[in-house]
């Protein structure tokens, strides 16, 4: 029996799983969970890539002590963040995509190529935090003087696991980087702002292996199994994981919520633009999708307002408010603010009172921002969709389901599964 190993690392926690095939269905165990989350260094949000990888090794060698059969292992992890080289030299810190240090540059590199223009190149939405502009902050800042290349965060802990570079297409996809027409790096966007070609080379698809763990990583596991890559960016992994027949729209609900649909080529058109739709690589498919502010609310709010409630009771709370404020959800004064609660107040005028009605609007207020997603979505790909697949943590919160359910007017069918880990997963044993 062969078992593969899922490294699937979010926003706030890290998991690793073991999974195999059993009588046709991919069986699972979670045997490490981590805490992760950004750090404040010098005015700037970062991540601590040292304890990222150290979470990473202790996780593969508590799954070898409890399965020392497994065959390969491979990470998923959220996109556009990177670590820069020179040589074998790491450029740190590894800043986070919500450290607001591109605020300054974005209009400076419209100025160079305008967004309308990137967006006809590479189809990819806008977001502040998008690779490009932290690319061009580095560039304007003199931190890619002397570069010689960057991973995405999972290439980055696979190559200190390996000691192999490679570059990943589904994660590639999240930069703004990515030729839609061509699915490599878009070299005349890069040459334009000035950013070294070192930095984009041939990519490699999900499935590919990049080999055994390092000697000196195997002595520290007890052991060693092959390292491949799967669809790196965690989106990208759970679609793969879900059980759909067809092409349905789908919503991969945690901190981030990803709602989107497999297309069989990028849409780059003016509909697209506005609407902020984004094109990402799949699994030999386009992913046709947007971000929304997702449970990143709900987190910020718990954590705020009533870090000792757990999830049920906050829940039940919201459902028994009657409060029928809403707020955009993707406002951009809820992607980093230092309290969600005064970011609430100011986009509701005071209007909320309690910790039911602050619940109460963002769980509405997700599910709108779900439902106008979807007629977009419907009117730019020419179709109508009959039902809505949740997977995610969210998935398990039946009263945010029952709310786009009736907002959206599909049938969702919600799958409280690990389905970034069970795509992760299924790759692997394809390949």
């Amino acid at each position: 029996m062969k078992r593969y190993l899922a490294v699937d690392i979010g926003a706030s926690s890290g998991r690793h799983i073991v999974g195999w095939m059993e009588n046709g269905e991919m069986k699972t165990d979670e045997v490490y969970r981590f805490p992760n989350g950004v750090i404040e260094q010098d005015g700037h949000l970062i991540w601590d890539t040292a304890a990222l990888t150290e979470h990473v090794i202790e996780g593969v060698a508590r799954a070898l002590a409890a399965y020392a059969d497994i065959a390969s292992m491979s990470i998923d992890t959220w996109g556009v963040d990177y670590v820069l080289f020179k040589g074998d030299e790491e450029v740190m810190p590894c800043y986070a995509y919500r450290d607001g240090r591109t605020e300054a540059v974005i209009p400076k590199l419209h100025e160079v190529v305008p967004f309308e223009t990137l967006y006809a190149h590479t189809g990819c939405q806008f977001q502040p935090f998008n690779t490009i502009y932290q690319l061009y902050d580095d560039l304007l800042a003199g931190r890619l003087e002397g570069v010689t290349g960057m991973l995405m965060m999972p290439e980055y802990l696979m190559y200190k696991l390996t000691g192999v570079m490679a570059r990943e297409y589904t994660n590639a996809t999240t930069m703004g980087m990515i030729d839609a027409k061509t699915g490599g790096f878009d070299l005349e966007i890069a040459d334009a702002l000035g950013l070294p070609r070192a930095l984009f080379p041939a990519l490699s698809q999900p499935g590919t292996v990049l080999g055994p763990l390092r000697a000196d990583v195997a002595a520290r596991v007890g052991g060693n199994l092959t390292v491949v890559l799967c669809a790196t960016h965690d989106t990208g992994s759970a679609v793969e994981g879900i059980p759909m027949e067809g092409s349905e729209p789908y919503i991969s609900s945690g901190t981030w919520s990803l709602l989107g649909v497999k297309t069989g080529r990028p849409i780059t058109d003016a509909g697209s633009m506005a609407a902020n739709y984004s094109n990402e690589g799949g699994v030999g498919y386009n992913r046709y999708q947007k971000n929304i502010m997702g449970m990143w609310l709900v987190n910020c709010l718990q954590k705020e307002l009533c870090p000792d409630m757990p999830f049920p009771q906050i829940v039940k709370a919201a459902e028994a408010s009657a409060c029928d404020v809403l707020v955009d959800a993707n406002a951009p004064e809820f992607l980093a603010p230092k309290s969600m609660k005064a970011a609430f107040d100011e986009a509701t005028g005071g209007a909320l009172d309690d910790v039911g009605d602050y619940f109460r609007c963002a769980y509405r207020s997700l599910a709108m921002s779900y439902r106008q997603a979807i007629e977009e979505l419907e009117r730019n790909t020419g179709r109508t969709y009959e039902k809505l697949y949740i997977v995610g943590g969210g998935a398990k919160n039946t009263f945010l389901n029952a709310l786009t359910q009736e907002a959206t007017g599909k049938q969702v069918i919600a799958l409280p599964i690990e389905a970034t880990a069970l795509g992760n997963l299924a790759i692997q044993a394809k390949a």
